[in-house]
């Protein structure tokens, strides 16, 4: 009985161990908080990039209108994901995010404004020819905006 009750404490501590080693390997395959709030970032960056390319080569139609709220709104809700993000980001890559985020976003929000003001009441065709300078002018100084500010955050 002395040797069996030793065999059954070595499978018991194998057991654990075994246990163990296998929570280890699962914990290690997982993204570290860090990990995930650089691939929010990044994609959000990715988004926003595709949105502001989608507002510079806006043409004048009827849809234009729809068109560039539908960009600034998904734009908007990137900056937010990044913004929720960055507190997760290591040093000195958030305090980077921190500021692009905080410039582009007024810069937004002053576009955002200006091209609301712009939009055409009805969207006829002459109406949103009219307007579509200020959307064009608009759009590029975003897009500008867009690589000071998020450009230079590296996601490679």
């Amino acid at each position: 009985m002395h040797v069996s009750g030793r065999r059954l404490a070595s499978r018991g501590v194998w057991t654990v161990g075994a246990l163990l080693l296998s929570a280890a390997l699962l914990a290690a395959c997982g993204e570290s908080a860090q990990e995930k709030a650089t691939a929010q970032v990044c994609s959000s960056r990715n988004t926003i990039s595709k949105e502001v390319q989608k507002l510079e080569s806006l043409t004048p139609s009827s849809s234009a209108a729809d068109e560039a709220k539908k960009s600034l709104e998904t734009i908007s809700d990137e900056l937010k994901k990044i913004r929720d993000a960055q507190s997760d980001l290591a040093s000195p890559r958030k305090e980077q995010v921190e500021a692009a985020t905080s410039t582009f976003g007024a810069d937004l929000k002053t576009i955002g404004l200006e091209v609301a003001a712009s939009l055409p009441a009805g969207n006829t065709e002459a109406a949103v020819a009219a307007a579509t300078p200020k959307l064009k002018a608009s759009a590029e100084k975003l897009g500008a905006d867009y690589r000071q500010a998020l450009g230079p955050i590296s996601c490679t």
